[in-house]
């Protein structure tokens, strides 16, 4: 275009420019001290907040960050000039107002500061997907940079929704340890009133390949799932999940997880989190007196009563790690989820399929919690956010009007009983609910795995409650060779078992494989079909699905060395949480465990694992500083000592080198 068309909208007027103005009238709220003995940068902050039109008589009140990742473009009528990355963050400017309209309400100056988030469900089968996991580390970063670039902060708020959005920012929080912080989740997503929900869209593509759904039943359905522009989506996913697991942390307020997206309440608990955090700073009470060994449990204890995502084995370890707390270990998480009932019934895995906001209005967290303190499964002289115990907060629940209306509401409005969503560990028991996770070792993962054994289909589980599948393999050295095979009919059939390989930190940032396990849980015979992978999963996946398998095929795990035609033997047992991933052999030629150890142990790399040729640079930096932390089961994550060890003695065997 020419320069005469890119201009050819001028607005009137537009030649009419100031080049000088007055500056903002008034005094700065200096005194004799502080001109003699804070550092220039305090000062130059005031003024340019009166730059920014703060009333320069009301700038010592005290400075409040809130941090949010807020995305997208809304003009003040709300309408939408530019969408956001994903639904989730596009709303939180309201939870942000809200809390800021608090601070200065009682005389704070409250800044605002953004770092928006990736979305997984866009990334789904894309390069974007190499990222995703990679921009929680840095976010965290960047978070925790913004933080101690306002040196005036009396506390901070976060203001985070999603997937890698908000445990990022848990863990930027977590790091604060001298600061008073509050985290406040963005909610849930509303559901659409005659729609599929946002994790059943996602397999339109597939189902459609497959026959199972019209052209025109796709373009309705994927237009029509979203009910509300914000919120985290509708089922208990990896967002859900933090956000439960936020609130499990006592980092955010009491029954604050999956408020409806955009309602009253919901803003109300913006308004309530400024006043809590600002009685935090009156009181000095900050991230280490909250986030402790005894938090972290709990979190954990929250995470199997609710059935949550695998990917918070990734996301709560890096917390602990940020907070300085004991990092949670696979024997620590087969305690927990061996003790701790699974308790409520929403989507991905039921029994009954509810939208999260219903177990908002049948009580959350809180109404959880009541039941898993019942049974001792609780630290109760924990420290939250709310200046308060956590006992103390769950006595006030139990009697409260909150806790009394929101249940009638769900009962009378919506014709559902609370107790249908949140069960009694007695009536979880009675229904024959399993617990959470499951951990298989084996000669194909000999560092682990993790499968939510919950999520498999009780279908194909033995009267003994045990699940086993013994059958042949087909590998594939992508995601997107998978996806494709599920797309042709035929190519793959029931009793099937599918490797990924190369999915891990090293080959693809460890990806999310949502496509796949999507794919499976909706095609007729996907239940019948086991997957096992070093990738990682989405939280509404379910089924026989295999991740997180270690050590991951390029740091030679004996996941890489399987071949098409290998028989494996996978058993799960779902009441003692025990289970087992091992290549037995051929047909024709039978092998124990430890022998096919030993074979796989001498056979070469599967030919095509490698790293993604679209890789990133960072993302290969990213894995290589986190497998040098501990790698994936110590969260993924930037375990400064130890990179600083490698480095050093990396540095020596060169120097070494160069003098020999």
């Amino acid at each position: 275009m020419s320069m005469e068309s890119l201009y050819a909208k001028e607005s009137a007027g537009m030649y009419d420019v100031c080049t000088r103005r007055e500056g903002p009238q008034g005094q700065l709220p200096l005194t004799d001290e502080m001109l003699r003995m804070s550092p220039s940068g305090n000062i130059f902050g005031m003024t340019i907040n009166a730059g920014m039109g703060w009333n320069p008589d009301d700038l010592a009140g005290g400075d409040v960050l809130i941090i949010s990742t807020q995305g997208g473009i809304r003009r003040d009528d709300g309408t939408t000039v530019a969408v956001g990355l994903h639904n989730g963050h596009f709303e939180l400017g309201g939870l942000m107002r809200s809390a800021a309209e608090e601070l200065k309400a009682e005389g704070y100056v409250p800044h605002a500061a953004f770092v928006t988030d990736p979305c997984d469900g866009r990334c789904q089968g894309t390069v974007g997907m190499f990222d995703s996991l990679p921009y929680r580390n840095d976010a965290a970063m960047v978070m925790r940079r913004l933080m101690r670039s306002l040196p005036t902060r009396r506390a901070v708020i976060g203001v985070a929704t999603c997937d890698k959005g908000l445990p990022a920012m848990m863990m930027a929080l977590a790091g604060m340890h001298d600061t008073p912080v509050i985290l406040i989740p963005g909610g849930a997503t509303l559901s659409p009133i005659d729609s599929e929900d946002l994790g059943t869209v996602q397999t339109l593509g597939v189902r459609y390949a497959n026959d199972e759904v019209t052209l025109d039943y796709a373009r309705r359905t994927g237009c029509s799932s979203c009910a509300s522009p914000g919120g985290g989506c509708q089922f208990l996913g990896t967002a859900g999940t933090s956000q439960v697991v936020g609130e499990g942390l006592g980092l955010t307020l009491t029954h604050a997880a999956l408020a409806p997206s955009g309602e009253e309440i919901w803003r109300e608990i913006g308004r309530a989190s400024a006043r809590a955090v600002m009685e935090l700073a009156a009181r000095g009470i900050t991230a280490q007196d909250i986030l402790t060994d005894k938090a972290i449990e709990n979190a954990m204890a929250v995470h199997a009563a609710f059935g949550g995502s695998t990917n918070l084995l990734l996301h709560l370890p890096a917390i602990a790690h940020a907070a300085g707390c004991h990092i949670p270990t696979v024997a620590d998480w087969s305690r927990i989820n061996q003790e701790v009932p699974r308790l409520v019934s929403v989507l991905p895995i039921g029994p009954v399929n509810y939208p999260t906001v219903f177990a908002f209005m049948a009580g959350g967290v809180p109404e959880v919690m009541l039941h898993l303190r019942k049974r001792g499964l609780l630290h109760e002289d924990v420290l939250t956010v709310t200046g308060t115990t956590l006992g103390e907060n769950l006595d006030w629940w139990e009697n409260s009007e909150r806790r009394r209306r929101l249940r009638r509401h769900l009962e009378e409005i919506e014709g559902i009983s609370p107790d249908e969503v949140i069960f009694t560990p007695d009536e979880a028991k009675r229904r024959d609910i399993g617990s959470t996770v499951t951990f298989p070792t084996g000669n194909i993962a000999p560092e682990g795995s993790v499968v939510k054994s919950t999520a498999i289909d009780p279908s194909v589980i033995g009267a003994d409650k045990v699940f086993r599948h013994t059958g042949k393999v087909k590998t594939f050295v992508s995601e997107k060779a998978a996806i494709a095979a599920l797309k042709e009919p035929g190519r793959i059939v029931a009793g099937d078992i599918m490797i990924v390989m190369g999915g891990g930190p090293k080959g693809t940032g460890m990806e999310e494989t949502y496509q796949l396990t999507s794919a499976l849980k909706t095609l007729p015979f996907g239940k019948h079909v086991s997957l096992i992978t070093d990738a990682r999963f989405s939280g509404v996946s379910t089924g026989a699905c295999f991740g997180h398998v270690g050590p991951e095929a390029l740091s030679g795990g004996p996941i890489g060395k399987l071949r098409d035609g290998d028989v494996v033997e996978i058993i799960v047992d779902t009441v003692h949480l025990e289970g087992s991933l091992n290549f037995i052999g051929s047909e024709e030629h039978p092998l124990s465990y430890e022998d096919g150890a030993r074979v796989l142990a001498q056979r070469p790399m599967h030919e095509g694992v490698g790293p993604d040729a679209d890789l990133p640079a960072d993302t290969r930096l990213w894995a290589a500083l986190q497998e040098v932390s501990g790698g994936t089961w110590r969260g993924n994550v930037y375990d400064v000592e130890r990179i600083i060890s490698v480095l050093e003695a990396g540095k020596k065997a060169l120097y070494r080198e160069i003098d020999d």
